[in-house]
């Protein structure tokens, strides 16, 4: 049981890093590891594209401990189990998941894969406890796929990185039911810094659930993740995300996925919450007949701006690539695509596709479509559509004839426009994702 012990810790220097990495009992490497991106994190600059990031890095909470990883949920505080079985999390994993890991804070709090895990040989574990238990796997592919020194938030990342989880599934595997994890914060002025890693073996097949939210306080939080998957030949691994921040949280986050021979990769991402969310997942589409596919919804209102979208990069022959985006913007809010796809010179006979749809509910609504899209070789296809509208005055008008109000006849519009969206998700999801958009819209 928990004995109640909390350790926040604000003040961003070397002897906050050392404290939290000497509280997790790491090894010398990885300390050293944490130091160096924190030297990276002060030299660089904040990106130079997307919307602006105003932070205030003396006034943030870097690392908040409230309980111990337990794998009974009986032995979790009696409040914090309150708060998670409010969002359904427990029951979902019940019902529809092999395994579930809950972060709350800066730890992961409860942690449970089901008897089937063990018996096929797969590892699902918090990262902090797979550094612990299996530090040769967790060294192979730790910052092998996102380096601590891209940007200014990856660099962060990797000098306070706490919590997130780490999934090896054997070869030739497959998972009857999902893994899950959920990340919550309720603290002010909070810093999330998860570390997610995925190694999907050859012939093996992953379906991955995440869910996200927090408070709302008058101060801004950070929540700035990165999350590393490797798809192996021909595996496949679904990634769904409903990303439902509070509007005081910056939601700048890294997650990349590279694709062996005849693997695909599956990003399906919804962005809801936040008051400023930068999250482009990216498939590196590596070996010959690889497929990456992204689709995403981002609904953006009166003090939120998303900028969202996806990246693909085609290195082998006969690569395929998917990006579907839909951009709901309303009240002021901003909902941006930016993206990018490259098909490289030896990635012949390549094909990609890129389709930005957005729907501005009024006036004062913006988006921008931002596609960045290249091809080095003569024998690939890229297609890019992209289209910007208004709610249709004509399908309102029909809809209230028959009785609706305007709020609900948007309603129905707006799900018949995200409908691609739902029909990708777990089904759990697509009916948590109706009542979020029932609540925002």
């Amino acid at each position: 049981m928990y004995n109640g012990f909390v350790m926040p810790m604000n003040t961003l220097n070397e002897e906050l890093i050392k404290k939290i990495s000497k509280s997790k009992g790491e090894p010398a490497f990885m300390l050293e590891f944490r130091l160096k991106s924190f030297a990276k994190f002060k030299e660089l600059e904040e990106p130079t594209f997307g919307p602006p990031i105003e932070i205030d890095f003396d006034k943030l909470n870097y690392y908040k401990k409230v309980g111990n990883n337990e794998t009974k949920w009986e032995n979790v505080a009696c409040d914090i189990r309150n708060r998670f079985q409010a969002l359904g999390v427990i029951e979902a994993e019940e019902k529809h998941l092999s395994g579930v890991t809950n972060q709350y804070e800066s730890e992961v709090i409860y942690h449970h894969g089901k008897s089937e895990l063990e018996n096929k040989g797969v590892i699902f574990l918090s990262s902090d406890d797979a550094l612990r238990q299996y530090p040769d796997l967790f060294m192979e592919y730790f910052n092998h796929l996102v380096s601590f020194d891209e940007n200014k938030y990856t660099a962060l990342n990797g000098a306070l990185w706490s919590g997130g989880s780490f999934i090896y599934i054997p070869k030739n595997t497959k998972l009857d039911r999902p893994l899950q994890s959920y990340f919550r914060i309720d603290s002010m002025s909070l810093g999330q810094f998860e570390r997610t890693i995925i190694i999907v073996d050859e012939g093996s097949e992953l379906s991955y659930i995440e869910g996200c939210t927090a408070l709302s306080h008058s101060a801004n939080s950070l929540h700035a993740g990165v999350v590393e998957i490797f798809v192996k030949k021909k595996a496949k691994c679904k990634y769904s995300t409903i990303q439902n921040w509070s509007q005081d949280v910056y939601n700048l986050v890294t997650k990349r996925a590279i694709v062996e021979s005849d693997g695909v990769m599956e990003w399906i991402d919804g962005n809801i919450g936040s008051k400023v969310t930068m999250k482009y997942p990216s498939c590196i589409l590596l070996g010959d007949r690889a497929r990456g596919n992204s689709i995403s919804i981002a609904y953006a209102k009166e003090g939120q701006i998303l900028d969202a979208g996806a990246k693909m990069i085609h290195i082998g022959a006969f690569t395929k690539s998917n990006i579907i985006s839909k951009s709901i913007a309303s009240s002021k809010g901003i909902a941006n695509y930016r993206g990018m796809t490259k098909i490289t010179k030896n990635a012949h006979h390549a094909e990609a596709s890129i389709k930005c749809d957005t729907i501005l509910l009024d006036e004062k609504a913006k988006s921008d479509t931002i596609p960045k899209n290249v091809v080095l070789n003569d024998s690939s296809i890229l297609e890019h559509e992209a289209t910007v509208s208004k709610v249709s005055e004509e399908k309102l008008f029909y809809l209230m004839s028959k009785g609706l109000t305007e709020n609900k006849a948007k309603e129905l519009l707006i799900m018949g426009f995200i409908d691609d969206f739902k029909r990708e998700l777990p089904m759990e999801y697509a009916v948590e994702l109706n009542r979020l958009m029932k609540e925002i819209n």
